[in-house]
């Protein structure tokens, strides 16, 4: 059966299952006095609504604080954690773009340059040019590139093989496009797997080696990981991450998701604060030059944020944005927001709510940072 047909049914049925409640007492920990009881009574709800374990990690320059609800593992009363490691889906994309901004920098990539010159005859056919599709509008989601993940990440099969990421292509390209590039703003998963490619074709190393050889080890990012294609395990203290699919109910997906399935859109494994010290890094100037950093930073509207090269950039109720990403993969959600004058937060959920949806993340993370004030 294809893929295509497969995920369709399978998330058509996922939204409806949900996770019992874990029942296990809400927590805070502080180290400031600040009262933080709008997060807590946010991720509260969370658990309420049927997802097994929330935290949110949060900060300044003052100091560090902590507001947890639920269970990193069902079936006990252990708390999500500040250092578990997780997969953070999509916040990898911050991290891709910072190695293709590098390379930039070094003259080996061209921001506006088609994704044919580094990747040709790839992205051509069903009303595809690669000669008109840059590596700025992969990074920005302004290609109009399909999305593959529409077919692959949601599906039992698909999340147990492993995937050449010119299969994924191939996937993301059987959809015709949804706009002419440059044109529009559309979420695709399928141009951050060629922005990979490309770094590969330019470097002669794949993009997970240049992720920590260029980020994880130099910035001191000890507790996160780019796995390899076959590694499905979360090494060391890790919250366990819990979907549901038709006919199987609620699973355990901790160590099923083939991470090849994710590869440059979403494979990273980190923690809160690893996440946390390179966005501060990365707004700090520290990982790629200035000019390049205000080309990141230059966004277009979205849904609910405004989109840059591979950051996000969400407005704030008490005023002012923050900067950082979500992601979501079979498992977990989490989201990493960094402002300008040094708050921090960090959220982190082990599951969907009962109705099958992902938790309202901005919500706690805009209280979080709001808090801070």
């Amino acid at each position: 059966m294809a893929v295509r047909r497969l995920v369709a049914c399978a998330v058509a049925v996922t939204v409806g299952f949900g996770f019992a409640s874990a029942g296990i007492a809400s927590t805070a920990v502080a180290e400031q006095g600040t009262d933080r009881g709008e997060t807590q009574r946010i991720i509260d709800g969370f658990v309420a609504d049927g997802v097994p374990g929330a935290m949110v990690y949060a900060g300044n320059e003052s100091g560090t604080w902590t507001v947890r609800s639920g269970t990193a593992k069902l079936g006990t009363e252990r708390p999500i954690r500040p250092s578990d490691r997780v997969r953070v889906g999509s916040n990898t994309k911050m991290f891709v773009a910072a190695v293709v901004l590098q390379l930039v920098d070094e003259g080996k990539l061209r921001l506006d340059a088609p994704i044919e010159e580094y990747l040709p005859g790839l992205v051509q056919g069903n009303g595809y040019d690669g000669n008109k599709i840059t590596l700025r509008q992969l990074l920005q989601h302004t290609s109009g590139m399909g999305n593959y993940t529409d077919d692959t990440l949601y599906d039992p099969e698909a999340q147990q093989r492993e995937w050449q990421p010119e299969e994924l292509v191939r996937i993301g390209l059987s959809y015709p496009p949804s706009f002419d590039p440059g044109t529009k703003w559309e979420y695709s998963n399928t141009g951050y797997i060629l922005l990979g490619m490309a770094v590969e074709a330019v470097s002669g190393k794949e993009i997970g080696a240049q992720i920590t050889d260029r980020l994880l080890r130099p910035y001191g990012l000890t507790q996160s990981n780019y796995p390899e294609s076959g590694d499905k395990k979360i090494r060391g203290p890790h919250a366990r991450g819990y979907d549901a699919f038709p006919g199987r109910g609620v699973e355990d997906m901790t160590e099923q998701l083939e991470p090849s399935v994710a590869g440059a859109a979403g494979a990273l494994i980190s923690t809160g604060p690893d996440l946390i010290r390179f966005v501060e890094a990365l707004l700090d100037g520290e990982v790629v030059s200035p000019e390049l950093l205000a080309q990141m930073r230059d966004t277009v509207p979205a849904t609910d944020f405004r989109y840059g090269l591979g950051l996000q950039e969400f407005a704030l109720s008490c005023g002012g944005s923050a900067w950082g990403h979500s992601g979501g993969i079979p498992g977990y959600f989490t989201f990493t927001t960094v402002t300008d004058d040094g708050r921090t937060a960090f959220l982190v959920a082990n599951g969907r709510r009962a109705d099958g949806t992902r938790v309202p993340s901005l919500e706690a993370a805009d209280s979080a940072l709001c808090a801070q004030q």
